[in-house]
């Protein structure tokens, strides 16, 4: 057992929760560590999540975009046995890129980077294992746990990586399936399953719930599932009652009695924090019936100097929100003001079409305020959409009953993800509906969109507010 390294915060896990603290830390002038067990800094967001993910995704936009716009002028057809690998060429370049972006980040910051795997052996003590197996211990101060989130797979689920996959092995496929079905209907499960359709493959989603994604505005997912069926895939409410490999194909018997025979299968049942081999009950902590680490409001766990941020302390589990979460954890331990805790995060789910939404939903606009006016522009109504050949696209726009304080905003679409960010700025800033009225925004383009919701909400505002003809007179007789 070699070492023993005094720090004053040692952060486990490299992704955008861990990275995020650990530079906050470094600035206010703490000695900082970060653990990570693969050898490039980055966490599984660069690994098998985020990063790879959405350059597949890319890669299929650019396929389904020529497809589309050269129908009858080439064969826009995939070969046979297409090689997955083919799909993601630019992968390694896009993260080799990160990974040294990071490294960067770290090392012009002065933060050390450990390679191996930590448990903790005490409230301030961690033993970390290297890839030859050699031991070192570090003594810190404060901890920051940051080790990130994997699929959830449930025993019923014969998961053996090859057959049936989850959302970390499904990156390995060698050749494109002809068919496949996929068990979930969250943000993970939505985004593979339009990816997959629009490669052309048989895609079944199995879900209990009535539509995916269904903490969403149902006129949003609405929409995404009519684009999904029109590239060939098959939204089925139900459970799945038994999950199997045949020796040919995968099956799924579902509870209806319905059977989904498929070539593969993709497991996205949720995922669960990542804390095995990390013994947080050497270091007193508490884990929540979820198997997620209990934190309060400044991410700060039941003992005192450690912190946990990002997927290991549950939802909303977003890049952008784990983030925050390790800037303000350290902030907290810094005695630092972080500032107003920000109320209104966006939402961005990069399916074929991406899905976005901030602040309020129609209904939740109703359920909290007793109404709501809702004014919607449809892609194919605007000329930016009609250019693109977006025509499957609807921002909707969720102001007050009076029509005149923004609320909310929910966009699907090709580019909702980059658009929501006009709805939050309005948001944060507090701005009216007729703000987006009485603004220019360039032509031809998608974000035109919130001026002509805008214009829907004025009009009906209008007709409210339009006083009702007088009843005529009946005319004298002769």
């Amino acid at each position: 057992m070699s070492g023993h390294d005094p720090w004053d915060l040692v952060v486990i896990g490299s992704g955008p929760a861990g990275q995020k603290a650990a530079v906050q830390a470094s600035k206010g002038g703490m000695k900082v560590a970060v653990i990570e067990r693969h050898a490039q800094v980055g966490g599984e967001c660069v690994q098998r999540g985020t990063i790879p993910s959405k350059t597949l995704r890319e890669t299929t936009m650019a396929f389904a975009t020529f497809r589309q716009r050269c129908a009858g002028a080439f064969d826009a057809t995939l070969p046979e046995n297409m090689k997955v690998e083919s799909l993601m060429g630019r992968l390694q370049q896009v993260v080799a890129g990160h990974h040294d972006y990071i490294g960067a980040q770290l090392k012009r910051n002065g933060i050390a980077h450990i390679h191996g795997r930590a448990r903790f052996t005490g409230p301030h003590e961690l033993e970390i294992v290297g890839v030859d197996g050699a031991k070192r211990r570090a003594r810190t101060r404060y901890a920051v746990i940051a080790v990130g989130s994997r699929p959830r797979v449930p025993a019923e689920v014969p998961v053996d990586h090859e057959h049936i996959l989850d959302s970390d092995s499904i990156l390995s496929l060698l050749y494109l399936p002809k068919s496949l079905t996929i068990l979930g209907a969250g943000v993970i499960a939505s985004e593979y399953a339009s990816i997959f359709a629009a490669l052309g493959v048989r895609v079944a989603m199995v879900d209990k719930h009535p539509s995916p994604v269904n903490f969403l505005d149902p006129e949003i997912t609405g929409r995404f599932v009519k684009s999904f069926e029109r590239a060939g895939g098959r939204y089925v409410a139900g459970k799945h009652r038994e999950v199997t490999w045949d020796g040919v194909e995968t099956v799924v018997e579902l509870e209806s009695g319905e059977t989904l025979r498929s070539e593969k299968l993709l497991c996205c049942l949720g995922r669960e924090a990542a804390l095995n081999r990390l013994d947080v009950a050497a270091a007193g902590l508490k884990v929540t019936e979820r198997g997620f680490l209990a934190v309060d409001e400044h991410c700060r766990t039941n003992v005192p100097h450690i912190y946990a941020v990002g997927d290991v302390i549950g939802p909303p589990a977003l890049a952008a929100s784990s983030m925050e979460q390790g800037r303000r954890a350290v902030c907290h331990l810094l005695g630092l003001d972080p500032g107003a805790s920000a109320e209104t995060i966006p939402v961005g789910i990069y399916a074929i079409p991406e899905m976005a939404g901030v602040g309020l939903s129609e209904a939740q606009a109703h359920e909290r305020f007793g109404g709501a006016m809702v004014g919607r522009a449809r892609f194919e109504e605007i000329a930016r959409g009609h250019i693109a050949g977006l025509q499957n696209g609807l921002l909707k726009m969720v102001a007050d009953a009076e029509g005149k304080r923004l609320l909310g905003v929910q966009i699907v679409g090709e580019g909702a993800t980059e658009l929501i960010h006009l709805g939050q700025m309005g948001l944060l800033s507090g701005c009216a509906v007729d703000v987006f009225v009485e603004n220019i925004f360039n032509f031809p383009t998608l974000a035109e969109a919130y001026r002509v919701a805008a214009l829907d909400i004025a009009e009906q505002r209008g007709l409210m507010a339009r006083p009702q003809p007088k009843t005529l007179p009946e005319a004298a007789g002769d």
